[in-house]
């Protein structure tokens, strides 16, 4: 996958839109029909909407929105809405993501942690590993002294195949540095965020 940035990248939008329509043959369907004369093109657009995170750069998202800050007790930003793709059944899932670090001397922009669960999101994905490149990045950016993310989410593939879990949620969990290895500092953050709710009901 290309490292560059995703303004200067075009996904091959006609090859994409290929592959749909003979998907969409596939099941049966009659791509004359007038309903989905444009569908093929609309979907392979969604897909390069959903997958743009490989091609941003995670110094290009921060912006340099690095700055310096004697504070170095717990920043919490929570509640980040954030949609991914499951990288084994290209279903959706969604839900919120909770980052907290312990500044050393610099903080990140806020908004900029948002723009970040966004990039690594917009992949495919599990969440785990989604958890994980979240803090490591929080982590390169800011040389704090611990990062910690929480992402709570549904999952579509429990949801409407398999299982058809409907109130199901997963919850995730990466802790570096102090996070990992003070009690303290992890208790104050995990009593910080909020609790799991289902995504519906």
């Amino acid at each position: 996958m290309s490292n560059s940035d995703h303004t200067t990248f075009t996904p091959d939008y006609p090859a994409i839109a290929q592959h749909y329509a003979d998907i969409i043959a596939g099941a049966g369907e009659d791509l004359s029909r007038e309903g989905l004369l444009d569908t093929p093109m609309r979907a392979a657009k969604a897909f390069g909407y959903l997958t743009r995170g490989y091609h941003q750069q995670l110094d290009v998202v921060a912006n340099d929105a690095i700055f310096p800050s004697d504070n170095g007790e717990l920043v919490l930003v929570q509640n980040i809405e954030f949609y991914s793709l499951c990288e084994h059944h290209l279903l959706p899932f969604f839900g919120v993501a909770h980052v907290g670090y312990l500044p050393e001397g610099k903080v990140l922009g806020l908004s900029k942690v948002a723009r970040i669960v966004d990039m690594y999101a917009r992949r495919l994905q599990i969440q785990e590993n989604l958890t994980k490149q979240v803090a490591e990045a929080i982590s390169e950016l800011t040389g704090c002294r611990g990062v910690a993310v929480v992402m709570d989410a549904s999952h579509m593939c429990m949801m409407m195949r398999g299982v058809g879990k409907q109130q199901s949620t997963t919850r995730t969990m990466s802790m570096l540095g102090e996070f990992s290895s003070n009690a303290a500092v992890r208790s104050e953050f995990l009593s910080a965020v909020p609790r799991r709710t289902p995504a519906f009901g």
